[in-house]
């Protein structure tokens, strides 16, 4: 394991060459102005690479030691002095191509970051609006795959009914102690953020790792089950600034946690409404009722065993 030693061309079963032994990754940050537009950050490749003239994402062969993540985020640096803490990595696209693989790494930025080009292998670096990306000259694998990236733009929000999945989850004894029952989901909930879902609900979008936004609702006799440690914040790294229905009681390990005034159902309908109207929300629970309500307000629902399945 070394350092750039993912260099070389590869062949895929397709029969192309491609750049990157291992495989190649790319960071496509993207940031969504007050109308909704997403706006996404690209790269006019110098002449002398390879489809120089084209736009495309800062990006890059892997090396053996990189997943995609580190591999896109090492690109950007090198390429548009981007640092990691600039940005919230919410999902990888994989492109296979059978035997070589490129990873779309989808990351939100604060804002409209300032990039130019850090080395020699691109001209300008511009944040584009999404709706004009297809206008460019565009990189042909990236002209290939930008149809299908294009709807995982939006930032992702998953709001957990912690009653609900604890029921589902039936674990002996649970409802004595409903708070340890809670604290216990909540730190297996810590550890899937930390490795990305990879099990999308059907007809979602397309990403082979997810990295959504967690938020669990608790009530009643689960309230305290944040646990000393996890700190109050008003405005964790999920970028909660306030929590209609309920108190934020804590950010850790990637996942918020709110504890309801009152009803549990109704905290959660207030966090459906108070949601941006560009990002997308899934509700996870099985209740008829509360599914009714949030679906009327435009987010979507799964049920407790689609999450159970990957704790």
């Amino acid at each position: 394991m070394a350092a750039n030693d993912g260099d070389g061309w590869a062949l895929c079963d397709r029969g192309h060459r491609h750049w990157g032994v291992h495989g190649a990754a790319g960071l496509l940050a993207v940031h969504h102005t007050q109308d909704g537009m997403p706006y996404v950050l690209m790269q006019k490749r110098s002449w002398w690479s390879h489809h120089g003239g084209t736009w495309g994402l800062p990006g890059g062969a892997r090396d053996s030691h990189e997943d995609a993540i580190s591999g896109a985020l090492r690109e950007a640096r090198e390429e548009a002095a981007l640092t990691g803490d600039q940005l919230r990595i919410q999902g990888v696209y994989l492109d296979d191509h059978g035997g070589w693989s490129f990873e779309t790494v989808i990351a939100q930025a604060a804002g409209l970051l300032d990039a130019s080009p850090a080395n020699g292998e691109s001209t300008d670096m511009r944040w584009i609006a999404a709706d004009e990306v297809g206008a460019r000259k565009l990189h042909p694998g990236f002209a290939e795959t930008w149809p299908l990236i294009r709807p995982a733009l939006a930032p992702l929000i998953v709001i957990l009914d912690a009653a609900n999945i604890i029921g589902a989850r039936a674990e002996h004894g649970w409802w004595r102690d409903r708070a340890g029952a809670a604290a216990r989901l909540i730190g297996e909930l810590r550890v899937l953020a930390a490795r990305g879902l990879r099990r999308p609900p059907e007809g979602s979008h397309d990403l082979a790792q997810w990295f959504p936004r967690m938020t669990v609702v608790v009530e009643g006799a689960a309230r305290g089950a944040a646990g000393e440690g996890t700190g109050r914040s008003g405005d964790g790294p999920h970028g909660i600034a306030g929590v209609p229905g309920g108190v934020l009681a804590g950010v850790t390990g990637g996942v918020s946690i709110v504890e309801a005034s009152g009803s549990g159902d109704d905290a959660i309908v207030a966090l459906v409404r108070d949601a941006k109207r560009w990002e997308k929300v899934l509700v996870v629970t099985a209740d008829r009722e509360l599914r009714r309500r949030i679906e009327a307000l435009g987010a979507s629902f799964t049920g407790p065993r689609w999450l159970l399945n990957q704790l």
